[in-house]
């Protein structure tokens, strides 16, 4: 299908948390949107929405998306599948009624849209309909480890992005199989992390990090850090580059 002369999709990276890590382009797209749709949970206003705050024109039109479910009902569940297709189709729908009357939306996605975000979901099932751009932003992983200062590969190293959700021997074996890797996803799925780094042999040199970038972001040495539920902004990493002087 061939995009429509009428409205204008953007997906805007926000970056990891820290307002000041938006992009010049990300900014100027915000500051002439005439619509910026967010996601969050029921009730609240979501990070991606708290990191524009002061970019918006104060006669912006706000779309929040609230999803159905997050973390209640298993992803493997296929009463959880349904609902957030669902969500994604009718979500797709509130923005193209935005776009079929000729506005210019901004949706917003923490990090950078493409990686792990949800805005993806709107952009497979808009794209070919609508003319689209997609602004990139400072992914969390990077932001996370500019805090560290940790330097993460060089050379022919190898990184890998491993979701904390994926089944645990799957993980180790992964995680054996790669210099260096950043762990996402990772709350509730924290002691299976662990117990796979620590089958892979990788646990001392594991180094966690939550809300990197942001102003009570924290890290500390996994191997140092309880089992207690990590929040949504936190990440795991394991550096490569084993012969740094």
């Amino acid at each position: 299908m061939s995009a429509q002369s009428t409205g204008r999709l953007i997906g805007v990276g926000t970056g990891p948390g820290d307002p000041e890590l938006l992009t010049i382009k990300a900014v100027k797209a915000l500051e002439k949107a005439e619509v910026v749709a967010y996601f969050a949970k029921q009730g609240k206003n979501g990070n991606g929405r708290g990191v524009v705050g002061d970019v918006l024109r104060t006669d912006v039109t706000l779309l929040p998306l609230y999803y159905p479910v997050t973390t209640e009902i298993d992803k493997n569940e296929a009463d959880y599948k349904r609902q957030i297709t669902d969500f994604y189709d009718a979500s797709a729908e509130m923005v193209a009624a935005y776009l079929k009357d000729g506005k210019t939306v901004a949706v917003l996605s923490e990090g950078d849209p493409l990686f792990y975000g949800s805005y993806m979901h709107l952009h497979v099932r808009l794209a070919d309909r609508y003319p689209t751009e997609v602004i990139p932003g400072v992914t969390a992983m990077s932001g996370c480890w500019s805090l560290a200062g940790l330097p993460m590969v060089q050379g022919d190293d190898v990184l890998s992005v491993l979701p904390g959700t994926m089944a645990e021997a799957e993980l180790a074996r992964r995680l054996g199989d790669t210099e260096a890797a950043v762990i996402m996803k990772v709350g509730r799925n924290l002691p299976k992390i662990r117990r796979a780094l620590e089958a892979a042999g990788r646990l001392d040199e594991a180094i966690y990090v939550e809300r990197g970038t942001m102003a009570n972001g924290a890290m500390t040495p996994l191997a140092e850090r309880g089992d207690a539920e990590a929040p949504y902004f936190s990440l795991i990493l394991v550096p490569g580059w084993k012969d740094k002087p």
